[in-house]
């Protein structure tokens, strides 16, 4: 079956950088868009980045634009979400997603069949 497993979240000072990965596996990772969510305490689930299949589009929230960068090896499946500049307001549970339809994810912002159970980022104030 699908499972997607992230990794490397915690405690960071604002300030501080952190980077995320998720691995893939079950399904072919290379023809599928990748995507990171998160939900803060309290908050619905939102959009962070997207990645195209290939690796050649990307795409992000408003909110974490030039802060963030979404990559992806397609070789290790795996997709990462380099974290900089972290604020109290990136706090929240990062969740890795995966779709076969990348503009699904990238126009309607919202994520596609397959979850990861999610990793906590803690920023404080």
């Amino acid at each position: 079956q699908v499972q997607l497993v992230e990794s490397g979240g915690g405690l960071v000072q604002p300030g501080g950088s952190l980077r995320l990965s998720c691995a893939a596996s079950g399904l072919p990772f290379s023809m599928y868009a990748a995507a990171w969510f998160r939900q803060a305490p309290g908050k619905e689930r939102e959009f962070v980045a997207v990645i195209h299949w290939s690796g050649g589009s990307t795409a992000y929230a408003d909110s974490v634009k030039g802060r963030f960068t979404i990559s992806r090896d397609n070789a290790k499946n795996t997709v990462s979400l380099q974290m900089k500049s972290l604020k109290p307001e990136d706090t929240a549970v990062y969740y890795c997603n995966v779709d076969n339809n990348y503009l699904r994810i990238e126009m309607n912002r919202v994520g596609g069949p397959y979850w990861g159970q999610g990793t906590q980022v803690v920023v404080p104030s």
